[in-house]
């Protein structure tokens, strides 16, 4: 993992500008995905939200309008779950090149019963993994044809202590929605570094970065309706916790520096300065259990043979 000096004088409110750029966020109408969406589209870049409900885009859109006049935000429609959607979904992007994809998608279950996608795979695996794993094979050639492009990929704090079971990949024998999330989103960190090695060993300009939103809570969100709608109430409840976590447009400034800053390196890791809870966005060291080349190595073979893509990069 390649490590820098951190641009001394980053400033999370007054981003770099980037027109003429093109940026794709998965998740993009709501949630963190929203906040990254809405101050990348402040720098003055296109911004396509991916997007299942077509509705909620459109009232993500509106709302960034909203907050960004004159923004470029567009809509392109996108099912995680649903591999063989994908190839329409990149050309409905209607694009010849792609500065940056951030995958930031993802679905968390409570409770049982066990839900499969219309793959047959476990419904959270199949969705922060699997699916980000396809869609970065379905955008290589876009991503490829732009000098220093990046792949940036959510994970979560919840994965932190949380190792893959590679004998059990998709909770077939013990289904805990909790730590099956936490694996799904291991899995998904887990591919970021490896994607990272075989972007270096393929000699490809494209970066693939690893970040993670530290303790984003809903009721220390700013409101924008109607995507998000924050009460008195539930702010001044929850005020203390601000002192150890943050609202979800600060849990974005990772990802959002991971697309737009030039210090950034492939392959490392960045989250909140305080503890990795809050506060500005930081490198770190890349978690243990995610150093496990072995392990990234094995889930690559299994997610290429499970979804029939292999994520590849000319130089």
């Amino acid at each position: 993992m390649s490590s820098v000096p951190e641009t001394p004088h980053w400033d999370v409110h007054r981003l770099p500008r980037a027109e003429g750029r093109c940026f794709l966020v998965t998740g993009g109408n709501a949630g963190i995905g929203y906040f990254v969406a809405e101050q990348l589209a402040a720098t003055g870049a296109t911004v396509v939200l991916g997007s299942r409900d077509p509705a909620r885009a459109g009232a993500a859109s509106a709302a960034i309008r909203s907050r960004v006049p004159g923004a470029d935000v567009r809509h392109a429609p996108l099912d995680l779950a649903d591999l063989a959607s994908l190839p329409a979904t990149v050309d409905a992007l209607g694009l010849d090149r792609l500065d940056a994809v951030v995958h930031n998608a993802g679905v968390a279950l409570d409770h049982p019963p066990r839900r499969e996608s219309v793959n047959g795979h476990e419904l959270m695996f199949a969705t922060n993994h699997l699916g980000h794993f396809a869609l970065t094979h379905h955008l290589a050639p876009l991503l490829a044809a732009t000098p220093g492009s990046r792949i940036v990929t959510t994970g979560s704090f919840a994965a932190k202590s949380e190792p893959l079971d590679l004998e059990d990949l998709q909770s077939t024998r013990d289904y805990r929605p909790k730590r099956t999330y936490a694996r799904s989103k291991t899995a998904q960190m887990l591919f970021a570094l490896e994607l990272d090695r075989r972007l270096r060993a393929a000699g490809s300009t494209t970066l693939s970065v690893l970040v993670h939103p530290g303790g984003a809570l809903d009721s220390l969100t700013p409101s924008r309706p109607p995507v998000h709608v924050r009460t008195a109430g539930a702010r001044l409840r929850h005020l203390p916790l601000g002192l150890v976590v943050q609202g979800k447009d600060a849990g974005a400034w990772p990802a959002v520096r991971a697309v737009l800053d030039p210090a950034v390196r492939g392959g490392q890791l960045w989250g909140p300065r305080a503890f990795g809870l809050r506060g500005t966005p930081r490198t770190e060291p890349v978690w243990g259990h995610l150093r496990d080349t072995a392990a990234a190595a094995r889930l690559w073979a299994a997610s290429r043979e499970l979804t029939g893509t292999d994520p590849s990069f000319a130089g």
